[in-house]
């Protein structure tokens, strides 16, 4: 594969893998670093990647196992970047502006207390808009464990999102 071809055919992936990562890892700085890993790898492969059938699933793979070794390599902090999550609107009030921010930071509590294979399922179907048939593809799972995780998933974070906001936690 030529750098033209390698231009067309692998840099538009790049903005999707890195929603991804950033995903998985909650920090911009270490999503970017893992992007560049992976852009180096997939460089690095370039001569064998025609014999993939899916360049995509290929790059979906290696971040997710680059991201799942840099979360079991160090004890990685789940916390948010709350700069992210800023709402920039100049019609809502600031009491409505701090109500969504809260909402906002309890949703991103209950979908970090998921499993990571969990989030990353939620990820790639609610996020990223992947088919069942894709999601398998990347993940290696039967189409039927990704919708029966999909639904645990979206359960689990319903549950523990409702838990939050009616106070039964305390």
């Amino acid at each position: 594969m030529e750098l033209q071809e390698f231009k067309t055919k692998v840099l538009p992936l790049k903005d999707r893998l890195f929603r991804i990562a950033l995903g998985m890892l909650k920090s911009t700085e270490e999503a970017e670093d893992t992007l560049q890993d992976v852009m180096v790898k997939l460089w690095d492969k370039r001569e064998r990647l025609a014999g993939y059938n899916s360049i995509d699933a290929l790059a979906v793979t290696i971040v997710k196992n680059q991201c799942l070794d840099k979360l079991k390599s160090k004890k990685h902090k789940n916390q948010m970047d709350v700069q992210d999550m800023e709402i920039d609107s100049g019609f809502i009030s600031p009491q409505k502006r701090l109500e969504l921010s809260e909402s906002m930071q309890m949703m991103m509590g209950a979908f970090d207390g998921l499993p990571e294979q969990q989030r990353l399922l939620i990820m790639l179907r609610d996020v990223e808009g992947y088919d069942y048939e894709e999601i398998s593809v990347q993940t290696g799972l039967a189409v039927n464990n990704i919708r029966v995780g999909l639904s645990r998933a979206r359960k689990a974070a319903r549950t523990a999102y409702l838990k939050v906001t009616s106070y039964e936690g305390i």
